[in-house]
């Protein structure tokens, strides 16, 4: 394939994708705006409770992922039957985690929210945040897993629609809720979680209506309560497996950032909040270029296209990397607007404009490994490098060096978050490294 079709390919996948990633961050924005303006403890303790929800992701990621390296194989094979099994056996575990973190939010919010701060102001917001957004964990369940489907069935750009239209509907109601617009009542906080649910909500609805409508793969519920092919299911737990713990270790570091930022107060918190949404909405196109390697190489790899796929992985790899110089000059060309529009406190404001920056170098790591951990390596199944390197990394590296910082050391605020930002520079040579060995370029179909 040469280059240019190639690269359309990957951009009439990536597109869609890297938009709804785009429209999904908006909600955050618009949570974090809205909410500035009625006092900064709302923006940091939704934050702080928003860690329930990525946690959360984590599990529904790596069931997607897992998903995504089976049916992006046998989708390439023109293998219908199978990936409708796949799809069910991604349902039936999504929704049973769902279901786990549903019950926890609504029952224990506030014990929740002693995991991330010790400021009694903060976990009483948060804990009525949790307790109403508690539903909308076992809806995304639900939703997350179809659209992880859909995008690997050439679907994308349906799932970005419904995908998109959910963001328009949660920010509208964000605005009606939380200042209590017309006939609505005033609920601040508990607003912004009611809105998500109605979102999430409106998302499954959608989702059932095309789906029984023939526009996209269905879900065959019988096989999603019965086991049905026992090697199906041990190749989807054998992927699955690898890429949950990548993503537990992963979001268990990162989830240890807000930890710590917690700790050293609402003031470290909020710009912090601001600059993680920032960073993230500009990463959108990043995340899906990500995601459209990673169908584009196992569609190429389920067809035994071995040599075309090692040529295409080494255009995506140099891909990323221009990708990622690209975003950090936007983060700092945004700066001064986000700088001028979020209302913070002045020392706030202080940690926010140099955080801005730290997101601009980080962004260019964050590109690269995405590309090659998320996208290239389980392309052919290979699940397991990501999980030991993103450990390692994390757990043995920076976030013991943010603890010390923060809490023996004493450091201030900023050199604690810089420590933070040195995850995606720290494992770059052994991804490259692991990436030239080719271990990733198999067919993995039976």
């Amino acid at each position: 394939m040469k280059d240019k079709g190639l690269y359309k390919k990957l951009f009439t996948i990536v597109a869609p994708i890297a938009f709804q990633y785009f429209m999904s961050s908006l909600v955050s924005a618009s949570d974090a705006f809205m909410l500035g303006f009625l006092d900064q403890d709302s923006l940091s303790a939704s934050s702080l409770a928003g860690q329930i929800a990525f946690v959360y992701s984590l599990f529904f990621m790596a069931f997607i992922s897992g998903c995504n390296v089976l049916a992006a194989q046998y989708w390439g094979k023109k293998d219908s039957r199978t990936v409708e099994e796949v799809l069910a056996l991604t349902m039936r575990y999504s929704l049973i985690v769902g279901a786990l973190f549903t019950l926890a939010a609504f029952i224990i919010p506030e014990y929740i929210m002693q995991i991330f701060t010790n400021k009694p102001g903060l976990i009483r917001l948060g804990g009525v945040y949790l307790r109403v957004v508690a539903l909308s964990y076992v809806l995304a369940g639900f939703s997350q897993a179809y659209f992880g489907i859909m995008k690997v069935c050439d679907c994308a750009g349906l799932s970005s629609l419904i995908g998109s239209l959910s963001v328009v509907l949660n920010i509208l109601l964000n605005w009606l809720f939380i200042f209590g617009i017309g006939p609505f009542p005033e609920m601040g906080i508990a607003g912004a979680a009611l809105a998500t649910v109605f979102a999430r909500a409106f998302e499954c609805i959608f989702i059932i209506a095309v789906m029984l409508r023939g526009k996209c793969p269905p879900l065959r519920i019988g096989k999603m309560i019965r086991l049905g092919n026992p090697v199906l299911h041990r190749d989807y737990v054998k992927y699955t497996r690898t890429i949950l713990l990548n993503q537990l270790g992963w979001g268990g570091g990162v989830t240890m950032y807000s930890v710590i930022m917690g700790r050293l107060g609402s003031d470290a918190v909020a710009a912090n909040s601001i600059a993680s949404i920032v960073r993230s909405m500009i990463a959108s196109l990043c995340w899906g270029i990500a995601a459209g390697v990673g169908i584009i190489l196992g569609g190429m790899l389920g067809r035994n296209e071995i040599e075309a796929a090692k040529k295409a992985g080494g255009k995506f790899v140099r891909l990323s990397l221009v990708i990622g110089a690209v975003s950090g000059v936007v983060i700092l060309a945004v700066t001064p607007i986000v700088l001028k529009v979020i209302v913070l406190n002045d020392q706030a404001q202080y940690y926010l404009k140099f955080m801005m920056f730290m997101a601009a170098y980080y962004i260019i790591g964050n590109s690269l490994n995405s590309t090659i951990i998320s996208g290239i390596f389980p392309s052919g199944g290979d699940t397991r490098f990501g999980m030991i390197c993103d450990i390692v990394t994390l757990w043995c590296v920076v976030v013991p060096m943010g603890m010390i910082g923060a809490f023996l050391l004493k450091l201030p605020v900023l050199a604690v978050a810089f420590i933070l930002t040195l995850d995606e520079f720290v494992k770059i040579p052994a991804v490259y490294k692991h990436y030239m060995k080719y271990k990733w370029l198999k067919n993995i179909t039976r």
